[in-house]
């Protein structure tokens, strides 16, 4: 019988990116670990599941370790549910997502595989936390995060999140000795300006590729863009509860019944 703290890994870039076997190292100082992750790469998937196919689970060995790995042909959601229901004795005491492969600060949660998989951990009552690198290099170097996540992951356990919040991290391409430190924020208001560039295959039909930039509409200092401009990592707490609260008394104003 062990002591430590069960801790869910899981990620949406897959089970043999580096962001996930760098999570799983610094995870492996602090808990006993089981990995459930996508056995291909999953970005930008969101919080989808898969309902209208088969899913397939693998016991693997990636790389040395003391932690269990298993191999799944889901989403990260899908990871999640099937880890919580299928292949852990009991519920993990902490959830983490990630290394990602990219920042997903600001409106980037909404698209997020990370911080679906994050989401649903404390959708299930699991704490959980999304770690992303704001560097979308294959070959990114994690060393410098590994400070931070560790300090972040022990506050979690230690202090305990508050019902039905989740964290998401993002951590600043940066050297640790240019890290500034670690920033609570707030998401900032920014969004994606999208266009579709159209082409033609061979055969002449069309096809298009999404491309687009981020603008940051959001101005305050109290932000996760302006802490990670400013060489911090910043935590965003995030609900999953997605009640506008503050309209809910101006809308009992209108007449539906007419």
């Amino acid at each position: 019988m062990t002591n430590k703290p069960l801790i869910l890994v899981t990620n949406d870039d897959g089970i043999t990116a580096p962001g996930i076997r760098t999570l799983i190292s610094i995870m492996n100082e602090i808990g006993e670990v089981v990995v459930v992750a996508p056995d291909s790469p999953q970005s930008g998937m969101g919080h989808a599941i898969t309902v209208n196919s088969t899913i397939f689970v693998e016991k693997v060995v990636v790389d040395d370790g003391p932690q269990a790995e298993y191999s799944c042909s889901g989403t990260p959601a899908d990871c999640v549910k099937l880890a919580n229901r299928e292949i852990l004795k009991r519920k993990p005491d902490l959830c983490v997502s990630g290394i990602n492969h990219g920042s997903n600060s600001s409106i980037n949660v909404i698209y997020s595989g990370t911080m679906s998989a994050a989401i649903e951990a404390g959708v299930e009552g699991i704490p959980a936390i999304g770690f992303s690198l704001l560097d979308y290099n294959w070959n990114a170097n994690f060393e410098g995060t590994r400070r931070y996540i560790k300090t972040i992951v022990e506050n979690v356990l230690k202090e305990k999140l508050p019902k039905d919040v989740v964290l998401n991290v993002n951590l600043p391409n940066l050297p640790e000795g240019e890290i500034k430190g670690i920033k609570v924020c707030r998401q900032a208001r920014a969004n994606w300006v999208e266009e579709f560039d159209k082409r033609h295959s061979p055969q002449g039909r069309e096809y298009y590729w999404l491309t687009g930039k981020f603008v940051n509409l959001d101005h305050g200092e109290d932000t996760d863009e302006w802490a990670l401009e400013h060489g911090y990592v910043s935590v965003v707490p995030v609900q999953f509860d997605l009640t506008a609260h503050h309209c809910i008394q101006n809308l009992n104003t209108w007449n539906f019944n007419d």
